[in-house]
């Protein structure tokens, strides 16, 4: 495998890992924050390196869209277009292409769509999906896989699963291998555990430097992904790292850990950054809420990220209440520390073999605030 991975210590399913990429390490588990179209919006890359994010996501439709892999290859590939020098994933796209029913139709050798944008067609086959993030110069490149909807038949989540492994082997064909970058499979077979056992020990069969999990919190409600992801025990590479893709809440994260998942992305801390709300060690806050007006005390006294040490809730609130962006940025810098400071303390609970303790005392992520 071109993407070297160690398990460095575990404590019951759970690892401490490190991935090694040609763009520097990655210590799992970790959380990507989603640079959908080369950014994380509202957020410059010093403010993302420094909440203590190690690698982003970007995502190949929205890319190939606008401006065009072939111009971000020509600018000296992602890393140096958007200014990140740590490593990227690309998704595949899949996601966002299944999305647009009304603008898609899929074919055995890959999806013909017209785009969001302008109405622009384009044809993704595997092997094109390959080409599109070679481009990219993604260190982790995505299959090109057809996400199952929720609610799916048994009949369609086989259909749509046996389809992505069909795209699963073509992409493996398709893939240039390089130290440093390496190409994950994608388990699908929606919420039903024989399907899903069966995807697993497909890709297994190709062979991947990595293994991601999709086609999870689409709706599902946790007990249901989590019981996905039980059924997945000693389905998946022990020496490979695991990707719990689009997931998710704090609460959703620490579960996953405990089930031996690696790697997490999420728009959960930005867009909940715009829309007000701020994760904190005792819950969630609205901070539109009128009892934010005069609190002077910073958004959470436990975290030193900088809004919290240079800012006041009421601050904070008043930017919401008049619309200023500063609020959105604030909100979503303050956010993306808490994540990360998660899964800092998971990697230290696992090495120090506490982690069911650490995941006792989080209670589930503490009460959110109602609107007024």
């Amino acid at each position: 495998m071109s993407l070297p991975f160690t398990v460095e210590a575990t404590d019951g399913r759970a690892r401490l890992g490190r991935l090694e990429t040609a763009h520097g390490p990655v210590r799992t588990p970790a959380f990507m924050p989603v640079g959908t179209q080369a950014t994380v919006k509202g957020l410059t890359v010093d403010a993302v390196r420094a909440s203590g994010a190690q690698i982003v996501l970007g995502n190949t439709y929205h890319l190939m869209i606008r401006p065009g892999a072939e111009r971000i290859a020509r600018l000296g590939g992602l890393h140096k277009f958007m200014n990140w020098p740590g490593p990227i994933l690309t998704d595949s796209g899949g996601f966002q292409v299944m999305s647009l029913a009304q603008l898609r139709t899929i074919q055995e050798d890959g999806v013909t769509f017209r785009a969001h944008t302008d109405g622009s067609r384009h044809h993704l086959t595997p092997a094109g999906c390959m080409a599109v993030q070679n481009q990219l110069d993604s260190n982790i490149t995505m299959v090109l896989d057809e996400c199952t909807p929720y609610p799916a038949t048994e009949a369609e989540a086989a259909e749509s699963m046996r389809r992505s492994m069909r795209w699963a082997t073509l992409c493996k064909e398709a893939f240039e291998p390089r130290p440093g970058y390496g190409l994950f499979g994608i388990v699908q077979g929606g919420v039903f555990p024989e399907l899903r056992a069966e995807s697993a020990a497909a890709l297994r069969e190709i062979g991947f430097d990595g293994y991601a999990v999709g086609g999870l919190a689409v709706g599902e409600g946790q007990a249901q992904m989590l019981a996905v992801l039980d059924g997945l025990e000693g389905a998946l590479p022990a020496e490979r790292p695991r990707y719990l893709m689009g997931v998710g809440t704090p609460d959703d994260i620490v579960q996953a850990v405990r089930r031996g998942f690696d790697m997490f992305d999420c728009v959960l801390p930005t867009r909940s950054g715009r829309t007000a709300r701020a994760y904190t060690a005792s819950g969630t806050l609205n901070m539109r809420n009128a009892r934010h007006a005069e609190d002077p005390s910073p958004v959470d006294a436990a975290c030193a990220c900088p809004t919290c040490a240079d800012y006041s809730r009421a601050y904070v609130h008043h930017l919401f209440r008049t619309g200023e962006m500063l609020g959105p940025i604030l909100l979503s810098q303050h956010n993306l520390y808490v994540y990360q400071r998660l899964m800092a303390d998971l990697r230290a609970a696992i090495a120090a073999g506490c982690l069911d303790a650490f995941a006792a005392a989080q209670g589930g992520g503490g009460e959110t605030e109602v609107d007024d």
